[in-house]
């Protein structure tokens, strides 16, 4: 509220874009869910001026002093949120559709050994850009961000379907990832904008919400596409859709008017060189990781990629501190203890969760029989897990006001889960009904500590950073999904062959067995019924030793979550 001497008030947690009057309504761009900003501002409980119709911002400056806080008349309201939720549900979809049918590409590309970088292509664009997109929706505007996201995510969607090996596809799925990085977080920072923190966890949860319809969307269409008319229309699909989106946003925002300074004076505001550096880094050591798995640790690529990651990062780190003007990720945010221990939770619990929900469709594939479909079905319970987790986490923290035992809480309901699903595997119980019963109590700790790690940067982060922070949030989750499947694949392929060679009989046949089991599911059922048992056992007990490792990533998670910082966020 405007004091009295005409100057603003001081901001605190609860401050946020609030409609003055009735006529008008806070940008559309800047807001991401105008619904939402008006829903708050008729709710207002005395801390808005509503006969001077200022609008006050986090910054604790009027509009008249932050032209980005301009208010816009005539916003269509009602069209905003389904506008933005297509891209919500088309990222979310995305993630699922790979996650139930890269079995069926691998097999049908003869690459199953190596499908993990269909996934990781994926995840190493996306975390690169991510927290880029903090720095272009302050320089370009959320609406040219959100409309770059969905034109780069649609034609990688489009260059998917029309793959002819794996090498093309991996390619297509790295540009898509390039688009998917800003797909939720510009959204992310939208909601920012508007939503008062203590309401920030709610709404993120109605957020997921949306995001869990798409996932649990996804995962049963993706099993349904590539066991009926083929794995390429689960991306040829997305590039209508990304244009839907593109005309709705388009159509339907409304930004203020940017500065007139030359493109490439903005361009030269981005941080490209630390985007590459860490891309190089991860690279590196991912290919070095897949060949270790699948050829050789003594090769020689094998040591120099897993030598040369090590620098890279360092130079990351450097060009981040001391280089890049605008850095992505700026040291000062980054190794900030109120907001490092958030990041690494995010990072910890992701490489868990991914490494589960990536592999574990190999179970039910590869060791129970079961078809895409059947494998996809059986993911929608645990998401739906994720989202009221998320949901529970905003709830809990609007009413009470904190986040620190939440977390620590969601993080043990999280590591309770794998322990279920890693002990279900095989290890002391063959029960597949444990392994979904696992998956939806993780996901439940999950998707609330998503949520509680996301408010307490916002709540710790210095207003100015918050884009920033914010996209650093989603750096981590990213870097910890890239991470997380990747050393799963890694223990899979590694276990995996070892396994099939000790308990296969030595000879030609046997290696070719090998060679042809680790690239194709659909070989499996070629094999003679004795030699069938075998392989599908030695799946099963790669699988769980993966298992075993996401285990260990979420006690790390659970470790950091002490670490967080505790700020009371106030009515």
């Amino acid at each position: 509220m405007a004091a009295s001497n005409g100057k603003a008030s001081e901001p605190d947690e609860t401050t946020s874009l609030l409609v003055r009057n009735a006529s008008k309504a806070v940008d559309s761009a800047l807001s991401g869910n105008a619904l939402v900003a008006n829903a708050i501002a008729e709710g207002a409980d005395g801390d808005t001026d509503v006969e001077s119709g200022e609008v006050e911002n986090c910054d604790g400056r009027g509009p008249e002093e932050n032209p980005l806080f301009e208010v816009e008349k005539g916003t269509r309201l009602g069209m905003l949120i389904p506008a933005v939720a297509i891209g919500i549900l088309l990222a979310a979809a995305d993630q699922t559709l790979v996650v139930t049918s890269y079995g069926k590409i691998g097999s049908d590309l003869n690459a199953l050994n190596n499908t993990s970088w269909i996934a990781t292509a994926y995840f190493l664009t996306l975390t690169s850009f991510q927290p880029l997109y903090g720095k272009l929706s302050d320089i370009f505007g959320r609406k040219a961000a959100l409309l770059f996201a969905y034109s780069v995510f649609g034609i990688g969607g489009l260059l998917c379907g029309l793959s002819k090996n794996l090498e093309q596809l991996v390619a297509a799925r790295a540009i898509q990832g390039i688009g998917g990085g800003g797909m939720t977080t510009v959204v992310s920072i939208l909601f920012s904008d508007v939503v008062p923190l203590r309401e920030r966890g709610t709404w993120q949860g109605y957020l997921n919400i949306i995001y869990a319809a798409g996932a649990s969307l996804g995962a049963p269409m993706g099993g349904i596409l590539a066991d009926s008319i083929g794995w390429r229309w689960a991306f040829l699909g997305q590039f209508p859709l990304c244009l839907l989106a593109s005309i709705s946003v388009y159509f339907i925002l409304h930004p203020p008017k940017q500065d007139d300074s030359h493109w490439l004076e903005k361009l030269a505001k981005i941080d490209f060189l630390g985007a590459l550096t860490l891309i190089a880094a991860v690279f590196f050591l991912l290919l070095g990781l897949d060949r270790g798995s699948n050829i050789a640790w003594s090769d020689t690529l094998t040591i120099i990629c897993c030598s040369l990651s090590i620098p890279i990062f360092a130079i990351f780190l450097f060009v981040e501190m001391k280089v890049a003007s605008h850095p992505f990720a700026p040291g000062h945010i980054i190794f900030d203890r109120s907001l490092f221990a958030s990041y690494f939770v995010n990072f910890w619990g992701l490489a868990g969760f991914m490494g589960i929900l990536f592999y574990l469709p190999l179970v039910f594939q590869a060791v129970h029989g079961l078809s895409a479909t059947q494998a996809g079905v059986r993911f929608i319970p645990p998401l739906i897990f994720q989202v009221s987790g998320s949901l529970f986490g905003g709830k809990v923290m609007q009413r009470t006001g904190k986040y620190y035992w939440l977390t620590i809480l969601s993080t043990a309901i999280q590591l309770l889960g794998c322990i279920i699903i890693f002990l279900c595997s095989g290890l002391v119980f063959d029960w597949p009904p444990g392994l979904v019963l696992g998956l939806c109590i993780s996901a439940f700790g999950g998707g609330s500590t998503i949520t509680t790690t996301l408010i307490s940067v916002i709540a710790n982060a210095d207003p100015k950073d918050q884009a920033v922070a914010t996209a650093c949030t989603y750096l981590f989750r990213s870097l910890g999904s890239v991470v997380g499947v990747s050393m799963s694949a890694t223990v899979i392929q590694q276990s995996l062959r070892t396994q099939l060679r000790d308990n296969l009989e030595s000879g030609k046949e046997a290696d070719k067995i090998v060679d042809r089991v680790r690239q194709s599911l659909d070989f499996i059922k070629e094999l003679e019924p004795h030699t069938r048992d075998i392989v599908r056992k030695c799946y099963q007990h790669a699988t769980s030793a993966t298992f075993g490792l996401n285990i260990g990533f979420v006690v790390l998670s659970l470790v950091a979550t002490f670490y967080m910082k505790e700020k009371k966020l106030s009515k």
